[in-house]
């Protein structure tokens, strides 16, 4: 459908006072009603501005936070932090949603745990990760300073009034993880790093009345950019290029997550594509279409090559922003849109069923391992020096087909299989670090120039609560290599029997196997040694 039939359709059947009257019928008929509380949450955040003054005063008293959370709980705090900075008589946030050992003992050491509050973040209370962040943290802070976010009745709750948490705020059950920013997830970590709370929700009610039921949808900015969305992928221009202002690099980031755990389901999907150099036109297929999220008095803009990626050809849609508090604003856009996205492709935007299929395969290894006491036991394809390479039957047989040889050999064979209109997906298990993220970027990089084919990068097991749904679900035109690697030191959890490095690998192996059901095409390989120097080995070998 093109913009033009889109609009004819929504105009002609109201849909977007279906919408607004929560109607399920706009999406697939089921339980889509009962996940569109995000829709007035802003209004209902105002009336509390008198409590959020008080609660804002209580985080002046620390140094720093800790927030312990994973996907929609993280992402949105993740991007407060990032974008606002340290804001001046208020404490300095800091996140942890990885269960790599490395990076949990580096947020560890960035923290004073005296002069530290720890938010634990879990809608649902029952997520591994939160949970054993809690049991690590709860006996190193010495059992004070913790607050809890979390659903009401939840397993969280209950944990956090049994340990007597300072606080406990909750989220609203009809809103799910990642249309949560204006929920208590994302609200209070604005609070505690001094966000100008009146300020960012009044920028917010500003887009939701924009987007409301009686504004003529050729002005309504969700509807906009929800039409785009959906309407570049049914013509198959289904991977979404952000490029950002550097005061919104971490946006982009948030934005993947929703659009892809909202869309990629069903054998369909959006796959964004984030954090990339922009290149010349010629690296880029027919499969891109391109959204600039511009700061207005940027220190970098990046006019005169989204200017050569328009004249190539390519769709380009430009959403320009005056200060950081816009962000109120664009979060609530990136929501309505990715709700108009999924009307429009014909899914339900608020589920995430290739989410759960991973996590059931993980808490099997983690129970498994703690009867038995290790992890399933894999053999190589391939082995040299540190570096060893896995796969399934399937994908073996298909890549012998070229008689490889050595660690190059494998790369050429498994990439090679990447077509017009596929993408490339790096999954790496390691430490989020500047070392491993410059070595990841060049490996993308490469792999873009030398395919043309879009690649995205993703920080296990973070990737799991967003991409991961639409890399499963989604469209079988991903060409995966899982990176994972041999904790140099690992680390122990309370009251467990598994380690942080075991959770890892489980959430590694549980993934693999359910990529591999799924029949992606799909090659581990994995760094016994030095992390740093087996991705640059990889990097070299591509």
């Amino acid at each position: 459908m093109t913009y033009e039939e889109i609009l004819k359709d929504w105009k002609s059947n109201k849909k977007i006072e279906l919408l607004w009257k929560k109607q399920s019928a706009l999406w697939t008929g089921k339980d889509e009603n009962k996940w569109l509380g995000w829709l007035d949450i802003v209004k209902g955040q105002h009336h509390r501005l008198e409590e959020f003054v008080k609660i804002q005063e209580k985080f002046e008293k620390f140094k720093t936070i800790g927030l312990l959370g994973m996907g929609g709980s993280s992402l949105c705090p993740e991007v407060l932090a990032k974008t606002f900075g340290s804001i001046q008589g208020f404490p300095k946030l800091f996140i942890l949603d990885s269960v790599d050992p490395a990076q949990v003992k580096s947020f560890e050491e960035k923290l004073n745990l005296d002069e530290t509050c720890f938010i634990v973040s879990s809608k649902s209370g029952s997520t591994l990760e939160p949970n054993v962040f809690l049991d690590y943290f709860y006996n190193l802070a010495l059992k004070k300073n913790f607050i809890a976010i979390t659903d009401p009745g939840s397993a969280m709750e209950k944990k956090a009034q049994s340990l007597k948490f300072l606080d406990i705020f909750y989220g609203i059950p009809s809103i799910g993880g990642r249309y949560s920013a204006f929920s208590d997830f994302g609200i209070i970590p604005a609070l505690a790093i001094g966000v100008d709370i009146t300020e960012y929700l009044a920028q917010a009610q500003m887009m939701v009345e924009r987007c409301g039921p009686k504004v003529e949808l050729e002005k309504n900015p969700g509807f906009i950019l929800g039409t785009q969305l959906a309407s570049q992928t049914l013509v198959g221009r289904d991977k979404m290029t952000l490029v950002s202002s550097p005061e919104l690099s971490s946006l982009p980031g948030w934005i993947e997550q929703l659009v892809a755990e909202s869309t990629g389901k069903n054998g369909h999907g959006i796959i964004p594509v984030i954090e990339e150099e922009l290149l010349d036109p010629k690296y880029y297929g027919d499969d891109r279409h391109f959204i600039y999220l511009k700061l207005r008095d940027s220190t970098k803009n990046f006019d005169k090559e989204i200017s050569a990626v328009k004249e190539a050809g390519f769709p380009v849609l430009i959403l320009e922003t005056e200060d950081i508090y816009d962000l109120g604003q664009e979060f609530y856009r990136w929501e309505m849109a990715t709700a108009i996205a999924g009307s429009i492709l014909k899914i339900n935007p608020f589920d995430q069923p290739d989410v759960e299929a991973s996590k059931i395969a993980t808490r099997y290894l983690t129970d498994e391992y703690e009867k038995v006491g290790y992890l399933p036991h894999e053999n190589p394809v391939f082995e040299s020096g540190e570096i060893k390479l896995f796969t399934d039957e399937r994908n073996f047989s298909q890549l012998m087909m070229d008689k490889p040889k050595s660690i190059k050999e494998y790369l050429e064979a498994h990439f090679s299989r990447a077509k017009k209109g596929d993408y490339i997906g790096l999954l790496a298990y390691v430490e989020m670090k500047a070392e491993t993220e410059n070595l990841l970027k060049k490996m993308k990089s490469k792999l873009q120039r030398a395919t043309k084919i879009a690649t995205c990068v993703g920080f296990g097991p973070r990737f799991l609560h967003s991409t991961g749904q639409a890399y499963k679900g989604g469209p079988n035109t991903g060409v995966f290599l899982q990176i994972t690697c041999e904790p140099q030191k690992d680390l122990q959890i309370p009251n467990q029997k598994f380690t942080f490095g075991v959770v890892e690998a489980a959430q590694a192996l549980g993934d693999f196997q359910v990529l591999a059901t799924r029949e992606r095409r799909l090659l581990r390989v994995h760094i016994t040694g030095d992390i740093v120097k087996g991705l640059g080995a990889l990097a070299e070998a591509l």
